[in-house]
């Protein structure tokens, strides 16, 4: 038992760092913690942390390694990345400005409005998340290469699932926390002033990382 304590410390180390680190999941979670408000943030988290788990599990069952493997695969999986972070990087470059006003004076809550903004379905703003990180063909080799170097072979599977079980958690309760923090009033009044530039460094950040990852070649 002690073996797997070991190794289960070793990759949230790992794992840790990746996490906290800019790209497009942050990027994302960030843009909907702005535009469409804390619930929306939350769920697309969910969908970022499910999405994670997806990655772990064909990781785990040797499709990752199929996956690397193969130009033809790769390559569907990552063009199809592309397109999607470009095409929500041109949707962020043409979103409108944000505003934040006061809705009722006594309890001084504060309304998110964009041009109008329309709610956000959970349902949308979930499959945000998950195709976020879903067509993104670097967490193959992410998860190939600090699964070889500190997983034994000898590791049942179940456990394996168990620590992509406690992955995905974790990466959802740091988005999660990111979504609070970015829409508390104070915060979304003070990046209401600079909305108009949120959404256009958010949409060059998800365009640029689409170009970045036409780079990315298959093992």
């Amino acid at each position: 038992m002690s073996a797997y304590v070991i190794e289960l410390v070793t990759l949230m180390t790992i794992f840790s760092l990746v996490i906290v680190s800019p790209g497009a999941d942050l990027a994302m979670v960030l843009r909907q913690s702005m535009v469409h408000g804390r619930r929306a943030a939350i769920v697309t988290s969910f969908g970022l942390g499910v999405s994670l788990l997806f990655h772990i599990s064909y990781t785990i069952l040797g499709l990752g390694a199929i996956i690397s493997k193969s130009v033809a695969l790769f390559n569907i999986v990552k063009w199809c990345g592309v397109a999607y972070l470009v095409y929500i990087g041109i949707k962020a470059l043409r979103a409108g400005a944000l505003t934040v006003e006061n809705t009722s004076p006594p309890d001084r809550t504060l309304a998110l409005s964009q041009k109008p903004v329309a709610e956000q379905g959970l349902i949308k703003a979930f499959v945000l998340g998950f195709a976020t990180n879903a067509l993104n063909p670097k967490p193959v080799f992410f998860f190939l290469s600090i699964f070889a170097t500190v997983v034994s072979v000898h590791t049942p599977a179940m456990v394996r699932f168990g620590y992509g079980l406690v992955m995905a958690s974790c990466l959802i309760l740091w988005f999660v926390g990111v979504s609070y923090f970015m829409t508390t009033p104070r915060m979304r009044a003070a990046f209401s002033r600079v909305s108009k530039w949120i959404d256009r460094v958010s949409g060059v950040v998800f365009i640029g990382l689409g170009l970045k990852l036409v780079t990315e070649k298959a093992s």
